[in-house]
């Protein structure tokens, strides 16, 4: 019995010196705090030295589309304008000179009451004239009111192309001749009944009859053939 007394008394003290020489309350209540503080502190500065998230990537720029150019739309007649270079258009027939430089004179007024009928190109005294088209030099003539003049059947024998006021023919021009197109055939003037401060080609079209006469003839307007705007 007294060995157990002392073992009693023995546990008692040791319980009671734990309690006095171990760690504060303060220590075993709060022993997993840091624990905690530090893995927030953890996780915090991980996400600031973070890197930063990538840029985001700009839209690629689009590439334009090329689209085929549309044609010219018809006009009122149904007919495209024929190119000015297309097969079978006519040449303009003074050298130098542009479609962009022609006036429609068709309809104007001339003396006696007549109509015009025709085109004038107005150019230097002594500027090459052209064959507008292959075909038949027809007639040569000397006249009051066009000078020095060109009559120039077309292949086909439908068509007549008639050059005034020439002050020349070119060398070698006769009757019956065979001439091609763009080849020099006389030279600008002002012979006949044009003013000399004014030299000028007059070019007329004239639609044959079936007995092709180089005089007679219907005669049509030659400015929007020559300006590509309607073929014959």
């Amino acid at each position: 019995m007294k060995i157990l007394r002392l073992l009693a008394v023995g546990l008692v003290i040791g319980v009671v010196g734990y309690w006095l020489l171990g760690p504060g309350p303060s220590a075993r209540l709060g022993a997993a705090e840091p624990a905690k503080i530090g893995s927030a502190t953890s996780s915090t500065r991980a996400a600031l030295d973070a890197p930063p998230p990538p840029a985001a990537t700009p839209a690629p720029t689009p590439v334009p589309i090329q689209t085929t150019p549309t044609p010219p739309a018809p006009d009122a007649g149904g007919a495209a304008p024929a190119p000015a270079n297309a097969a079978g258009a006519l040449l303009l027939p003074v050298q130098g000179i542009g479609a962009e430089q022609l006036q429609d004179t068709f309809t104007d007024a001339r003396s006696e009451g007549r109509v015009h009928d025709a085109i004038d190109i107005l150019a230097p005294n002594g500027t090459p004239v052209l064959a507008v088209a292959d075909g038949t030099v027809e007639k040569l003539f000397d006249s009051v009111r066009g000078g020095l003049t060109v009559y120039q059947f077309e292949p086909s024998g439908r068509y007549c192309y008639y050059y005034a006021h020439l002050d020349r023919y070119a060398d070698g021009l006769a009757e019956k001749k065979t001439i091609k197109r763009g080849e020099v055939i006389g030279y600008v003037g002002s012979t006949g009944n044009a003013s000399p401060d004014a030299p000028h080609l007059h070019f007329e079209i004239h639609v044959l009859g079936p007995e092709k006469q180089w005089w007679k003839g219907e005669s049509i307007n030659p400015y929007p053939v020559l300006k590509g705007q309607q073929a014959l």
